[in-house]
């Protein structure tokens, strides 16, 4: 395979891995963006407050996930999400069996690797290049 073409498929890959994780998560933020909006409870599992724990919980979730699909400061981007994950993970879904802790841990994955890889040439950040340094 010529190197333009192995190029070609891993930016439509990051740009396909990108898309998904940053609309499948926003999908699933959309609901603790509206609990925030109409004062609803939520969880304090790192001993901040329910209000606080949801506002970092919904920037993670809708405006990182927004970030992410852009392909925006994507490396940054990433950092809350996986530590929204982490959290999830390791401290909401401590005890419960591994189906509770499989959703958090399949969204782990490809922030890991978009952290690691980058966004692509498909991405906001590709068309900034050179103003954003090690962000992007």
């Amino acid at each position: 395979m010529k190197e333009a073409t192995r190029d070609l498929l891993r930016d439509v890959g990051l740009l396909i891995l990108r898309v998904g994780a940053g609309g499948l998560m926003l999908v699933h933020g959309v609901p603790k963006l509206e609990r925030l909006l109409d004062g609803g409870g939520f969880a304090d599992p790192i001993g901040i407050g329910p209000t606080p724990s949801l506002a970092l919980a919904v920037f993670a979730e809708v405006g990182c996930s927004i970030a992410l699909a852009l392909g925006l400061l994507t490396r940054l981007a990433t950092l809350p999400l996986i530590t929204t994950m982490l959290v999830a993970v390791l401290v909401v879904h401590a005890d419960d069996p591994w189906s509770k802790k499989e959703l958090g841990l399949l969204y782990l994955v490809p922030y890991l690797t978009l952290l690691l890889a980058g966004p692509g040439r498909f991405a906001v950040d590709a068309k900034l290049k050179g103003r954003l340094g090690a962000l992007r």
